[in-house]
């Protein structure tokens, strides 16, 4: 099973959080959704060189809060908080309500899934060789504290005519613990021979699942005399 399911919608409610934690009124689910989408792509397309790992939102009835973790928190600030200023208003317009903008930094870039799968998209564009790449960010990984790292590029790597898979792994991954911390993403290189694409696996070690404090039911006991 968890060879075949997303590694962390796999484990959602259990080690894994939503990235969005909001209650839609009755009809608004669907546009508030596609306006989570929207609100992404914005952030990803004003610092695409900020290293930005994850968005977080968070809704109440007046407001949005909106998280961002990236490894450049300075390029995505901006000089004396410039560029900050910018994103907000820009949110702001898109959802018609108040935005509170937070930036939490990411201290182990090489630990971020999406940070190695784009770092290795982009060496591929760079015309880097893909094997080379993928060997540099496995011993980046584990030197940082990684168990664990797998990483699976295809597509017409080194310009081949016939797509092919390679793969670079080191440590042990696994699919099916659900305890197991895995953090997973997605890149794709546009390169002149065409789409490549990039998936990267890497365990950071056992999570245990928070336990939920169950209250005390106090029964009556009845004595029949």
């Amino acid at each position: 099973m968890g060879r075949k399911v997303h590694p962390i919608g796999f484990r959602l409610g259990i080690i894994k959080d939503w990235e969005a934690r909001w209650y839609a009124p009755k009809g608004k689910y669907a546009q508030q959704l596609q306006q989570d989408f929207t609100i992404r792509k914005l952030v990803y397309s004003q610092a695409p060189k900020a290293g930005i790992a994850r968005v977080d939102i968070d809704r109440s009835p007046s407001s949005v809060t909106v998280t961002i973790w990236t490894a450049k928190p300075g390029i995505l600030i901006g000089r004396k908080g410039a560029q900050v200023k910018v994103l907000r208003h820009s949110l702001e317009a898109l959802t018609g309500s108040k935005v509170k903008l937070e930036v939490e930094e990411i201290t182990q870039p090489d630990l971020e899934a999406k940070l190695v799968a784009e770092n290795i998209a982009d060496q591929m564009e760079r015309r880097i060789s893909h094997s080379r790449a993928m060997k540099r960010a496995v011993t980046q990984a584990m030197r940082q504290g990684a168990q664990g790292i797998k990483i699976i590029s295809s597509g017409r790597l080194g310009g081949s005519e016939m797509s092919r898979r390679e793969s670079a792994r080191e440590g042990r991954v696994p699919s099916q613990t659900l305890r197991a911390d895995i953090d997973f993403a997605r890149a794709e290189a546009l390169t002149t021979f065409g789409r490549i694409g990039v998936k990267v696996w890497i365990y950071k070690g056992e999570k245990m699942p928070e336990a939920v404090e169950v209250p005390e039911v106090t029964e009556d006991v009845y004595v029949s005399e």
